[in-house]
């Protein structure tokens, strides 16, 4: 476990870049189906899932590295959000808090799905999506689109469920590849899992005390 941990903290090395690469570009192409929006406000897009696997298969630090780097390319003028949108336009409408919450929320989302040194489950995936890519990037993203619109909060939470129906099926789909992954190509996830016999026997040992 510790020799997991440590290896969280190492250098970055060209296979993670290359990673961190791959990923931003994936949710770069989410957004090519383009979006439509909510009250002409929000754009709902199919991005947030890739942040949702940035998370889950990356890990905290490299998920949320990829977030940031898609972003930069955007405030550069690169027209990498959904419905071609970029520069820094985009950083001060009413979608600005989504945008920058999806850095927080994949960070979560490692956070949580790899939290122990065991295989990530299904629950633990979808308890690490649901928390980081729907209520850690509203918690940013409302507040934002409140003070935007000039809308009170309460109410801007209120429109907001609109989302929720759509988040929850991306968080669907997010834990299905997920653990799709693990079972099929686990060399994805770059890091070594405890055996699920080990954590028994660790458990039963635990026990005894």
């Amino acid at each position: 476990m510790r020799d997991d941990y440590r290896s969280s903290r190492r250098a970055l090395d060209a296979t993670d870049l290359a990673r961190v690469a791959v990923m931003a570009a994936t949710i770069a192409v989410l957004g090519l189906p383009g979006s439509f929006n909510v009250f002409g406000a929000v754009p709902i897009t199919a991005q947030s899932l890739g942040v949702m696997l940035a998370g889950a298969i990356l890990g905290p630090r490299l998920g949320a590295l990829s977030v940031v780097v898609l972003l930069a390319l955007t405030a550069t003028g690169l027209p990498l959000l959904a419905g071609g949108r970029g520069g820094l336009g985009v950083f001060v409408g009413p979608s600005a808090g989504y945008a920058i919450g999806w850095i927080a929320a994949a960070f979560v989302i490692g956070l949580i799905v790899h939290a122990t040194p065991y295989k990530p489950t299904v629950w633990r995936t979808a308890l690490g999506v649901v928390v980081g890519g729907i209520l850690v990037d509203y918690a940013f993203g409302i507040p934002v689109q409140s003070l935007v619109t000039r809308l009170p909060l309460g109410e801007t939470a209120l429109t907001s469920l609109v989302f929720v129906p759509g988040d929850l099926v991306k968080a669907v789909l997010a834990t299905l590849v997920v653990v799709g992954l693990v079972r099929a190509y686990p060399r994805a996830f770059r890091r070594t899992w405890q055996p699920r016999k080990q954590r028994d026997t660790d458990d039963q040992v635990q026990a005894g005390r």
